[in-house]
């Protein structure tokens, strides 16, 4: 098979995906088409998305400005002197080894506040969870991915979640709903506030407050 083939192929398969309303082609979608942004996972997967798309996506995914440029090749790639935009870094996604997804899905939802976007795999290996703009993702694994027994455990957390204010609400909502803590909520001597909560699968969850 060749390389385009194989792009040509993949175009279907990202289209045929959107059409199957599978959530982890939305957060694809949205980076590498402008047209996209702004947009919630659902809005993308409820919004018309053609065969074209799917090729755009995948020549941007490639490093080509379009599907056009991609079929020619590299010598029609732009050659603009334009100097590049400095990188954001628009979002992280920690992820989090778990020995039963249901589970886990559970205590961040029913306990954190968090909300379900996806699970994927039958059963379920895989699946991620969000609250305002933070996003975790869950992944099943048999046996524990660290040896605990010898690492100290303030070395372990796994995932810090920024928040713009209210971590004193935060923590005291999450106390009334006796989510076991490893940490309260306490100043840092650099001047954050943070606490540090424990999951069903010993994972350290820190959640701070820059002073």
């Amino acid at each position: 098979m060749s390389q385009f083939e194989h792009f040509r192929k993949q175009a279907k398969l990202y289209l045929k995906w959107h059409r199957e309303g599978r959530y982890p082609v939305a957060a694809a979608i949205r980076s590498l088409l402008p047209r996209y942004r702004g947009l919630s996972d659902r809005q993308i997967l409820e919004r018309e998305f053609k065969l074209a798309d799917a090729q755009e996506l995948v020549a941007r995914k490639a490093g080509f400005e379009n599907w056009e440029a991609l079929k020619k090749g590299p010598a029609v790639m732009s050659t603009s002197t334009a100097p590049e935009k400095e990188p954001f870094l628009a979002l992280s996604e920690p992820q989090l080894f778990v020995a039963d997804i249901g589970r886990a899905c559970d205590f961040y939802t029913g306990k954190l506040g968090f909300t379900l976007r996806f699970t994927y795999g039958e059963p379920p290996f895989y699946a991620q969870v969000f609250r305002d703009g933070a996003r975790l993702n869950l992944r099943h694994v048999d046996r524990p991915v660290l040896d605990t027994a010898r690492i100290v455990p303030e070395h372990l957390v796994v995932a810090t979640i920024v928040l713009d204010h209210g971590i004193k609400k935060l923590f005291l909502d999450y106390q009334a709903a006796d989510v076991p803590f490893f940490q309260a909520l306490k100043t840092e001597p650099w001047g954050s506030r943070t606490f540090i909560v424990t999951d069903p699968d010993g994972n350290l969850v820190c959640f701070a407050a820059n002073p």
